[in-house]
């Protein structure tokens, strides 16, 4: 772990982990780390006691984890083609329920192909990157059917995705994907959508993005992301005064 603006390792945080593939930070410092490769969990760090607690069992690695406004967790398993859940307020370690997908892949509107990041809002709604299915699909609360909000299958494209990694909302409501295939981020808008990063192909330059895989904001509205290929995480800074542009910080 590194402080903001600081690149002296402050803490590190260890495990029996095995390829662990995603992460989810809550507001107040706990850690949700996939450990499902091998030992089939999602395990818990606790900031205030620097301990580690199962949280869920699981039968493949998480793809993304997502934690909702309800203390909901959710799990999605690109090998299984499915979203699973499970409420955190159980006393008892619940069987996981299904939140998307049939467990087959497919392109129905109840199936997933190969699904990676995930976002639930605060209306409990889950945003899935349906990775090989090249879409972004929205499942409304409740509803086994998704919505394809972007891709070229949607009900009205304005974008052509190549297998979408990362699906964020941000504050204003507007999606952010990861465009792994492109390298790319992209973002909606009331025009459609446009690129933010990588908007000049792939590559290694600072302005450039290979293979990025997830993306995060911090309170700040500044974006870091997972550049896959290029082995480095990229930090872009928010300008407010550019009309929501970003530029890259080295």
């Amino acid at each position: 772990m590194w402080h903001e603006e600081s690149v002296n390792l402050t803490k590190i945080i260890s495990d029996n982990f095995t390829k662990p593939y995603s992460l989810f930070v809550t507001s107040n410092g706990d850690i949700y780390i996939d450990d499902g490769f091998k030992n089939g969990r999602v395990q818990k760090w606790i900031a205030e006691t620097n301990i580690f607690v199962t949280m869920m069992n699981v039968n493949s690695s998480c793809d993304g984890l997502f934690v909702d406004i309800n203390d909901t967790l959710y799990c999605s398993m690109s090998k299984h083609h499915q979203v699973v859940k499970r409420s955190l307020s159980d006393s008892l370690m619940t069987p996981n329920r299904i939140a998307a997908g049939t467990g087959m892949y497919g392109l129905a509107l109840n199936q997933l192909y190969g699904p990676y990041g995930i976002f639930v809002d605060v209306n409990l709604n889950l945003y899935v990157a349906d990775c090989y299915n090249h879409r972004v699909q929205l499942f409304q609360s409740g509803e086994s059917n998704g919505i394809t909000v972007a891709g070229s299958t949607s009900p009205n494209p304005t974008i052509i995705l190549l297998c979408p990694s990362g699906i964020i909302l941000d504050a204003e409501k507007y999606l952010v994907i990861v465009d792994h295939g492109n390298s790319r981020i992209v973002r909606s808008g009331l025009n459609g959508f446009r690129c933010l990063v990588g908007c000049d192909g792939e590559g290694s330059q600072f302005n450039q993005l290979n293979r990025p895989f997830s993306s995060s904001f911090d309170r700040s509205g500044n974006m870091f992301i997972t550049d896959q290929s290029n082995h480095r995480i990229q930090k872009f800074q928010y300008l407010e005064e550019s009309c929501g542009k970003f530029r890259m910080i080295e």
